[in-house]
């Protein structure tokens, strides 16, 4: 922070001293700060476009996963790109409700996808609940994936 502050006074002394020299080199590296932030904000808004073709469904399957891990996800990759990597949190929310039942806790577990996954693959795997609040019942409550973060490959 303090060098921060010493690289602006500076930059603003060089500029009321010495003004035709430091004005077309003020110009240059603004515009080159507004190159890079552009390239950053488009590549945000691909990663979001990308993850909003990504199809994530969860639901509470006992009979169809082991009884340790009964949270079965079905990932589907509905975007143009491979998907490299995906992590997220679970919600989980009873009928009716805008309650998030899940108790976010250090020793919750962490969800993540497959290492790659192809256009128009799928994916499906068996993972463990989350830790819920106290008097609900995994099988009454709907469970979204929340905070998605992925990579997809260029």
């Amino acid at each position: 922070m303090l060098i921060g502050a010493l690289l602006i006074a500076t930059w603003v002394i060089l500029l009321v001293r010495y003004p035709l020299r430091a004005l077309p080199i003020s110009l240059g590296a603004v515009l080159g700060l507004g190159l890079v932030a552009g390239w950053v904000l488009w590549q945000e808004q691909r990663e979001r476009s990308l993850l909003a073709q990504l199809e994530l469904r969860l639901s509470h399957a006992p009979e169809h996963c082991p009884a340790s891990q009964p949270l079965h996800v079905v990932l589907r990759n509905q975007s143009p790109q491979p998907l490299q990597n995906l992590q997220w949190e679970i919600a989980a929310y009873a009928p009716g409700a805008q309650v998030n039942l899940v108790e976010v806790r250090h020793d919750s577990p962490r969800y993540e996808g497959p290492g790659d996954l192809q256009p128009g693959a799928q994916w499906e795997a068996c993972m463990p609940l989350p830790s819920l609040r106290p008097g609900y019942r995994a099988s009454t409550l709907r469970f979204s994936a929340e905070r998605l973060q992925g990579r997809f490959a260029d």
